[in-house]
């Protein structure tokens, strides 16, 4: 499984060349001392539409048919899977039409919708967006692109890590954030293939934490309608795909305070000017508060930089 995954990752890397962005690896010599290891930052806020997530939705859109081209395609995300198929379906001229909570931050709806996606807003109280895009696709018959339990996103997400290992030459350890996995899987299968020592940990906040609990007890759990500041890790679970790679290739599982994001994400402003959503920041909030035990060259996946100015504005102010 895993030779095959990590050939469809190398699959993705050459799909992606020339379209997706290398993304910078920056370093904080701060931060090396505060965790005591040399640590190498792939910003993937710097990435096409603002996160990773551009990669996983290139990959798949590109690779269907003539006629599920023509149809349309429908997702339903937070905000920055979203974003990555509108601005996909923008590039291949595919319809798109996005299910995204009402709560969504404005900057992530406002952007789908700037790139030609057709957004429709539901209640997550009251609401399965899973459901809603069924019903979309039973009326239209748009083709599903999932925001992570899918092989080819998977594929296209774990392109990030193996840029990373290019970058930077081997790591001994790699942290990535976790929502329903399709990062962290595939930066788990990337990393392993480079480097089969390497240990992956997979981060998440404390009030969404589904992942770890899974993770830990090896059977799937829910977390409903999770309320963390970290917008992109507010799904409910991981998914059929994502859950068994992560049990298989993931070292450990760890998880951090809404405070302790917070400060990572001001830590990332104002000592290395970078602006990172508060999913993005999980990797480094674990390391500034000792969750993760690290040594050697450490890599960390700052996955997106897509935060809305009000919040931005609170957590500078806090």
């Amino acid at each position: 499984m895993q030779v095959m995954l990590f050939a469809k990752i190398e699959e993705a890397r050459s799909r992606l060349k020339g379209i997706a962005h290398q993304t910078p690896v920056l370093t904080s010599s701060t931060l090396d001392k505060i965790v005591g290891s040399k640590v190498f930052l792939k910003c993937e806020n710097f990435q096409r539409m603002g996160a990773f997530k551009f990669r996983g939705a290139f990959n798949a859109i590109s690779q269907l048919s003539e006629k599920e081209k023509r149809l349309g395609v429908v997702t339903y995300s937070s905000g920055n899977h979203a974003q990555a198929v509108a601005l996909v379906g923008k590039l291949l001229n595919v319809n798109t039409i996005v299910v995204m909570p009402k709560n969504s931050p404005k900057t992530k709806m406002a952007a789908a919708q700037e790139y030609g996606a057709q957004v429709i807003l539901y209640d997550p109280e009251i609401s399965v967006r899973e459901e809603v895009a069924e019903k979309l696709i039973e009326q239209n018959g748009y083709k599903l692109i999932p925001p992570f339990d899918h092989v080819d996103i998977i594929a296209g997400q774990g392109t990030a890590s193996l840029e990373l290992f290019e970058q930077i030459g081997d790591l001994d350890y790699v942290l990535s954030p976790c929502g329903g996995g399709g990062l962290l899987s595939g930066t788990a299968i990337a990393s392993k293939g480079k480097n089969p020592a390497c240990k992956v940990i997979g981060i998440e906040p404390e009030l969404a934490d589904d992942a770890a609990k899974s993770f830990y007890s090896k059977t799937l759990h829910t977390v409903k309608n999770p309320k963390t500041i970290a917008d992109g890790t507010r799904t409910a679970s991981l998914g059929k795909i994502t859950f068994p790679l992560i049990l298989e290739y993931v070292d450990e599982m760890k998880t951090v305070s809404e405070k302790e994001i917070i400060e990572a994400v001001k830590f990332l402003f104002f000592r290395m000017k970078i602006v990172v959503e508060p999913s993005g920041a999980l990797g480094v909030a674990a390391l500034l508060n000792s969750k993760v035990s690290v040594d050697g060259k450490v890599g960390v996946i700052i996955s997106g930089g897509n935060i809305d100015a009000s919040t931005m504005k609170m957590i500078l102010e806090s």
